[in-house]
């Protein structure tokens, strides 16, 4: 059974269906379509868990079919372990955003249908192997969130929309002439990323492998995002949608993460390795600038967002451990180490987008009772909406990395690996998590703590649509936290023979150079 294309394109048959609603009369039918597709879809990531093995290192539930012959382009899909759980925190997330979005009233049409699309574009990312396929989905998924942002954000939403259309598409644009140049470098020519592995048609190329790692790296980094490509994700975040924020910051910014995973490792491990002490530094960077920026701000939306830059700087270190070598050393004495870093890397993605994908549906229900962000306006409000502030705490704390919390886990397991390639910078790094425990707590102690601020005293706590889009995600922030062990059994297989990968070509190139 083709798994994977059900799930792909059932937002599709559901997109469908909802334009040929009418936009005024069928108002609650249009919210009912877009979430039982958006609800199937979910079982059908869940039915494709169930199929998955996860003592399998190598692609599964592939689906390959001939697409332009003349370019040897294919229709290629399958799931590995670094794929697997993104797709499932996709899917829970489109649904859970959707079922929030039921407050939206104006077009709620479209809004349900770009949505949809947009799930649909992230999941192509996630199982997309041929990187034709791979970069349609990739700008599919920049379209909708345009619109979302652009039509139902805050006042600023034009601005904040283009921006974000612009830095994503000239990422796009450096991406796209990275992929042509390994395209024309490959023999026989293939957009197969896992032919491409294979080949390594880069190997010892010198400039034109840099050149290309740098074109993949432009169009990535913007993404995650990392400093100094990060402008663009404050005011997105501030100026979309309470379900736009959740899915740009619960999904989309993994797709860059993603990204240099899936493709810069394993098709260009000589430029990763060459390089990675200067993505290492760009990661320092962001931890701890992020971290700062966060400090200081007064709009809990833009606190969120900064935090986020903060929080995938650990995913881009252990990335970054895991494709460094000692000059000289042996890559076996690292195997433990950088692979702990990346199944680090990737379970940081995972709690990213669980916990701030919370952390922005709290804001979005606070802002709509209050009509304001401004942490410094609340205070005292535990004792008006005791469930809002647990729930908020709990968040929170995950965020910064309490033990027994998903944060805590991933946090760990990325200083824990990148220790071995990285002691300075994985020490200045840790820097981040003492800056995030500040700012959190100092937020929580303005919002909930001390007298109640008389101007709230009408405000009531949380309905039961807002704890249906919330105790998922709580949920899963303690199981995760308490134990890990299936989410990192799905990982570390993959990350395994990715590393080993990795190995195995430069112990080749290494062979190579010493016959000559």
């Amino acid at each position: 059974m083709p798994i994977l294309s059900i799930m792909l394109f059932l937002p599709v048959i559901g997109l469908t269906l909802i334009l040929f609603m009418h936009k005024e009369r069928q108002v609650n039918l249009t919210r009912a379509t877009a979430t039982f597709f958006a609800a199937l879809t979910f079982a059908a990531s869940l039915a494709a868990l169930g199929m998955f093995r996860w003592q399998v290192a190598t692609m599964q539930l592939q689906e390959k079919v001939p697409w332009i012959d003349s370019l040897n382009i294919n229709y290629h899909l399958g799931v590995d372990g670094l794929s697997m759980p993104l797709i499932l925190l996709t899917t829970l997330l489109s649904l859970l955003a959707i079922i929030y979005s039921w407050r939206i009233e104006e077009r709620v049409k479209e809004y349900m249908a770009f949505f949809l699309l947009l799930e649909t574009g992230m999941l192509g990312v996630f199982t997309s192997l041929d990187f034709f396929l791979f970069y349609i989905f990739w700008e599919i998924s920049l379209v909708p969130m345009f619109f979302i942002i652009g039509i139902w954000g805050g006042p600023r939403r034009q601005y904040a929309a283009i921006k974000f259309f612009i830095f994503t598409l000239i990422g796009s644009l450096a991406m796209l002439l990275a992929i042509l140049g390994l395209y024309f470098a490959s023999s026989p020519h293939t957009f197969d990323m896992m032919a491409l592995a294979q080949q390594n048609p880069l190997a010892g190329a010198g400039l034109p492998a840099a050149l290309i790692f740098w074109g993949l790296f432009l169009g990535f980094a913007i993404k995650v995002p990392m400093f100094p490509f990060h402008t663009w994700l404050p005011d997105a975040h501030v100026e979309a949608p309470t379900a736009g924020s959740v899915i740009l910051a619960g999904v989309l910014l993994k797709m860059g993460a993603y990204g240099f995973i899936r493709v810069s490792l394993p098709i260009l491990p000589e430029a990763s390795r060459q390089f990675a002490i200067w993505i290492a530094i760009l990661a320092l960077i962001s931890i701890v600038y992020g971290a700062l920026v966060a400090m200081a701000q007064n709009d809990l939306k833009k606190l969120v967002a900064y935090s986020s830059v903060n929080h995938m700087g650990y995913v881009m270190l252990g990335v970054a451990a895991a494709a460094f070598l000692r000059p000289g050393g042996d890559s076996a004495s690292f195997l433990v180490s950088r692979t702990t870093a990346l199944n680090g890397a990737v379970l940081q993605m995972v709690a990213h987008g669980i916990i701030t994908g919370a952390l922005f549906f709290l804001v979005g229900m606070i802002y709509d009772r209050a009509h304001i962000r401004e942490v410094d306006g609340f205070g005292g409000l535990s004792k008006q909406m005791p469930v809002y502030a647990g729930i908020t705490m709990l968040a929170c704390f995950a965020s910064l990395g309490l033990p027994g919390l998903v944060g805590f886990v991933a946090e760990f397991m990325v200083f824990l690996g990148a220790f071995g390639s990285f002691k300075i910078i994985t020490g200045l790094a840790l820097l981040g998590v003492v800056i995030t425990a500040a700012y959190f707590l100092w937020t929580i102690q303005r919002i909930f703590l001390g007298p109640l601020n008389r101007q709230w005293a009408a405000l009531h706590d949380m309905d039961g649509g807002e704890l249906i889009a919330l105790v998922p995600l709580c949920a899963l922030m303690v199981v995760f936290g308490v134990y890990p062990r299936p989410l990192l059994l799905i990982i570390n297989t993959a990350m395994e023979a990715l590393v080993n990968h990795m190995d195995a070509v430069h112990s080749a190139a290494a062979s190579l150079s010493h016959l000559l």
